[in-house]
């Protein structure tokens, strides 16, 4: 098969490629290139055999993440990275790479799909500052405890220490930060360095980071896939018989016990729900917990802390025994000392805040069920009938408040209707600010929901990141992001990653025009409102003019249309709905 050149731009058709002689190209046939007539190609006489590449350390290093289960790797690419973009190229979709347009999204998206899926992704940035960029949403993952892993290019290694151009020290920059940090000096470590660094950050459930020197990145290297199978423990385990005994009998004497479900309880709502019926006992989540059961259940009596409901805050206040599990005891929670029983998997939470009276070490998809076994069954048909009273009067209040005729349009309204109109197994990312202050308090989750937030270190700018993730790991279902005007303000340059990879996400901005979280912290510290107010944008013309879908609200009766519109559509969206920062007026 022939070769043919453009004189014109140089472009090569080539038959052997294209699948057809040139020759039986029509006369009117141009070069794809550059529009030039078929008459300027000239036939290229020597076929130069291309020269075979050997495999590089870069694509040895992503082969072996690929076998270890990463998907999705984030970032910008950039002169210290070239050799590992290249190498994801070679892949052929194997390991999917997303541009974004700043590296704090590469790592909140990591962070966030940690956080859904329990899986690895990973986040890749330059050299100095692509490296300092991703410091934010790697200290989301570390404080959440988020499995991800960070790849960062670095200079040569014989310009390291010398301060040359975007060199800093990476190793000691991102220690404070992993569970595992290393640098790639040597070919031979690859496979080994990428499977420590998978691993620990499953096992440790944090941030392991891979430090690659640009050189390095390039070196020739051909050596097999470790495997994953046969490497990782299995983490069901659980306690011995006579400590989960010794668990249910402390259950047993408790005349009005609490089970406080946290984020390390995912995915064990029912069996949860079976130990709370047992016992007759309420269920009482945290703030990142919520949907662990579905709120609708009787038994199920909303968050605790401050933006919990009154129901479980009059419960907990009251209860004798605590049974806590997977809860960090975070200081936002508001856990008071109780009585305790507490099942976890990490033995440094196991009487973080407190003392316990019994604990029960190990994963709770086993310890649940083996103590629902143990305990006594006892219907207490007094205590369900407060639990189910203090819920109908917490329900009654968020009813009372979502006022659809208030303008400007009230948030507890605009979660009403989210509320009502969000698929029963949307998947929903929050921002940090007053707008996951409201949907905490108002939205009540279904069992079939997901919810996904920045927790522990409550950064602004995840709700959009995190609802990427979310549709990459989720891409039948409905995926939501509701933000505020500052949290999306900080990363609003991304939607247009959304639009670039058809993302179909559904941004609902709670627009109040200033940091509403902040104006109410002033007022209550007896400062004045200073410094909170946003300039007004519209959010929705940034969408429209971004080839995105922009709806703006400024009157309650446009709220349920446009909500029903937004989710209809197959793309991504920004609904901007004008509100105010008075809480209740």
């Amino acid at each position: 098969m022939a070769r043919y050149r453009c004189t014109v731009c140089n472009y090569v058709y080539d038959e052997a490629k294209e699948g057809k002689k040139f020759s039986d190209l029509p006369k009117e046939w141009v070069c794809p290139v550059c529009g030039a007539p078929k008459s300027v190609f000239v036939l290229l006489t020597e076929q130069v055999e291309e020269k075979k590449i050997e495999r590089t350390v870069s694509q040895v290093l992503i082969d072996q993440i690929a076998a270890w289960g990463v998907q999705y790797v984030f970032g910008i690419p950039g002169t210290s990275t070239l050799g590992v973009v290249d190498a994801i190229r070679k892949t052929n979709g194997k390991v999917k790479y997303l541009q974004v347009r700043h590296e704090e999204t590469a790592a909140f998206m990591a962070s966030a799909y940690g956080k859904l899926t329990g899986h690895v992704a990973a986040c890749l940035g330059i050299s100095g500052p692509g490296a300092t960029n991703l410091a934010t949403g790697l200290y989301d993952a570390k404080l959440d405890h988020s499995p991800v892993l960070a790849l960062t290019g670095m200079v040569h290694r014989q310009l390291l220490g010398t301060s040359s151009l975007q060199e800093i020290d990476q190793h000691a920059f991102f220690e404070p930060i992993c569970v595992f940090n290393k640098i790639l000096m040597s070919a031979d470590q690859t496979s080994v360095l990428a499977t420590l660094a998978i691993k620990n950050a499953l096992l440790n459930q944090g941030v392991a980071h891979i430090g690659i020197p640009n050189d390095v990145q390039k070196l020739p290297y051909e050596t097999a896939v470790l495997p994953f199978e046969g490497r990782m423990p299995n983490l069901a385990y659980g306690q011995e018989e006579y400590v989960i005994e010794k668990a249910a009998k402390v259950i047993d004497e408790a005349v009005r016990p609490v089970i406080l479900a946290g984020f390390g309880a995912r995915g064990q709502g029912n069996k949860l729900l079976e130990l709370a019926t047992k016992i007759s006992a309420p269920i009482i989540t945290t703030f990142r917990a919520k949907g662990i059961i579905d709120e609708h259940e009787p038994l199920d009596v909303g968050c605790h802390g401050g933006v919990g409901s009154t129901a479980a805050a009059e419960l907990m206040q009251k209860a004798d025994l605590l049974i806590a599990i997977g809860s960090s005891f975070s200081d936002l929670s508001q856990i008071p000392q109780k009585k305790t029983v507490q099942i976890d998997i990490n033995p440094l939470m196991i009487a973080r805040r407190y003392p316990v009276e019994v604990s029960l070490l190990g994963n709770s998809a086993v310890l649940i069920p083996k103590l629902t076994e143990k305990v006594k069954e006892k219907k207490n048909a007094d205590y369900l009938s407060e639990i189910a009273k203090l819920k109908h009067t917490w329900i009654a209040q968020l009813e009372k408040e979502a006022d659809a005729n208030m303008k400007p349009i009230r948030p507890p309204y605009i979660i009403k209707v989210l509320n009502e109109k969000i698929a029963d197994d949307a998947v929903i990312s929050l921002d940090v600010g007053e707008n996951c202050w409201w949907f905490g308090r108002n939205f009540m989750m279904k069992k079939t929901q997901k919810m996904v937030m920045s927790g522990t270190l409550a950064t602004m700018g995840f709700g959009l990141p995190g609802a990427m993730a979310a549709a990459l790991a989720y891409p039948n279902r409905q995926i939501v992001c509701v933000t505020g005007d500052g949290g999306l303000t900080m990363v609003l340059g991304d939607f247009l990653t959304a639009l670039k990879y058809r993302l179909p996400v559904k941004v609902f901005v709670i627009n109040n025009k200033r940091l509403g979280m902040i104006m109410q912290e002033q007022k209550v510290e007896g400062y004045e409102s200073w410094q909170t107010d946003l300039y007004d944008y519209s959010f929705a013309d940034f969408a429209e003019h971004s080839g995105g879908m922009g709806i703006k609200v400024t009157e309650p009766n446009e709220l349920e249309a446009a909500v029903d519109k937004a989710l209809s559509i197959n793309k991504a969206t920004i609904v901007d709905i004008d509100t105010d920062p008075r809480r209740f007026l």
